[in-house]
């Protein structure tokens, strides 16, 4: 996740997301993916179909675009885009020169939609019962599908189970834990949790909203409401309250000298036995060569759920493509088959939204089943323009606190700050 335009910071600060921790060869397709067009488009538009995605991504994506073009008597190209890859789309949307298809986060569609980039996706009902139901109420933005969901991914707590063989009831446990193993001088740091110069929201969040806090209120629907902005609430008050407790003047376990640079590489390397993060963190902790466990981020005692946001990586179909009814057929035809979701896992471990093959790849990796069950309280991350303006200023009241500020004035400056922003 960041493959968000969250401005220079919030980008910076969630980069992670777009950051693959490898994995196998992508399968080649020796026939027609079961649920491919059983007939070859009629309208070939300009007679390529232009796909744009991360590096990881294009590795998986190639032997399947290829056997498209061939199946289709159209030129498939699959370009790799690496960075700041929302801002690239829109700017090339713009400008005429953008792909037919591009590959992304679900969170980008409210900013997307707003700029006229994409069109909805046309699943049918069939399709649609095919995908985990939190995949597809991700993609829905305003009543209608503009995503075909591929991949969900949410962080969750990953154990050292060889320092901390017992999985902790609540965050006190886990903090007692760390504590008592640095003590021991058996790691380094008490959790592995990327904070930063600058915070780090995303991780944040579930022990944020453990402890009460929240971003949003909600609309009739349960959706986040953008006129109800709760940072500076009383409730966000004491969860940002309970971020200083674990902070540097607290308890140490949050501290602004792990970053996402060096969060996984920690825990691969023994110094802490506690990591949250997610499927992208696996490749690394493999090659730990210790024994782990992945479970749900725990609350505190008798705190509220420790709900972790959920993000779906979808394929969009961009409204000024010069291939739109291509670039259709491919989305919901093509790629929405156990065959790719299998490949892209292979190239990119994160659990497919595609309820067969998420079931194909557990029967092998029992760690995808462990995510999706630790993501079941999370909640889709908001696909509102709005979030836009929330990253930063969270993330700057969170390193506030952490290093030992008030939380009460953390918290209303970063409600200041939003307000301020929405209003412009």
């Amino acid at each position: 996740m960041r493959m968000r335009a969250l401005g220079v910071a919030a980008a910076a600060t969630l980069a992670f997301a777009a950051a693959g921790c490898g994995g196998s060869e992508p399968a080649t397709p020796s026939a027609a993916p079961s649920g491919s067009a059983s007939a070859p488009a009629a309208d070939k538009g300009s007679g390529k179909l232009v796909i744009w995605a991360d590096p990881n991504r294009v590795k998986a994506l190639k032997p399947f675009a290829e056997q498209f073009g061939t199946e289709n008597g159209v030129t498939v190209e699959v370009k790799e885009i690496s960075k700041d890859n929302q801002a690239t789309f829109l700017t090339a949307s713009q400008q005429g020169s953008g792909p037919d298809v591009m590959i992304g986060a679900h969170d980008w569609i409210g900013n997307l939609v707003q700029n006229g980039a994409i069109d909805p996706v046309n699943l049918t009902d069939e399709q649609k019962a095919g995908f985990s139901e939190i995949a597809i109420k991700a993609v829905t933005f305003n009543g209608q599908v503009y995503g075909a969901p591929y991949a969900v991914e949410n962080i969750a707590l990953i154990r050292n189970t060889e320092l901390a063989p017992d999985a902790p009831a609540t965050l006190e446990d886990l903090v007692k834990k760390g504590k008592e193993l640095k003590a021991a001088g058996k790691v380094k740091e008490v959790l592995c949790l990327p904070v930063g110069q600058k915070g780090d929201a995303f991780h944040v969040y579930p022990i944020f909203a453990a402890g009460g806090g929240s971003l949003f209120g909600a609309t009739a629907t349960g959706d986040p409401d953008p006129k109800k902005v709760l940072l500076g609430s009383d409730e966000s008050v004491k969860a940002f309250g309970k971020l200083k407790d674990l902070g540097e003047k607290g308890d140490g376990a949050l501290k602004t000298s792990i970053t996402n640079e060096n969060y996984i590489a920690n825990f691969a390397g023994g110094k802490c036995a506690f990591l949250i993060s997610g499927p992208w963190a696996m490749g690394d902790v493999k090659k730990g060569g210790f024994s782990y466990d992945v479970t749900p981020v725990p609350s505190f005692k008798d705190g509220k759920p420790a709900t972790p946001f959920v993000g779906v990586q979808s394929f969009f179909v961009a409204s000024k493509g010069k291939s739109k009814t291509l670039a259709q057929e491919f989305v919901t035809n093509y790629v929405t088959n156990a065959d790719v979701a299998k490949a892209l896992y292979a190239a990119d471990p994160r659990p497919p939204a595609l309820t067969v093959a998420l079931d194909a790849v557990k029967a092998t990796d029992a760690d995808a089943g462990k995510f999706m069950d630790a993501g079941k309280s999370g909640f889709p991350m908001p696909a509102i323009p709005e979030m836009q303006a929330v990253w930063e200023p969270f993330g700057i009241a969170e390193e506030a606190v952490v290093k030992g500020g008030d939380p009460a004035k953390a918290a209303q400056a970063a409600q200041k700050a939003i307000d301020s922003s929405l209003k412009n």
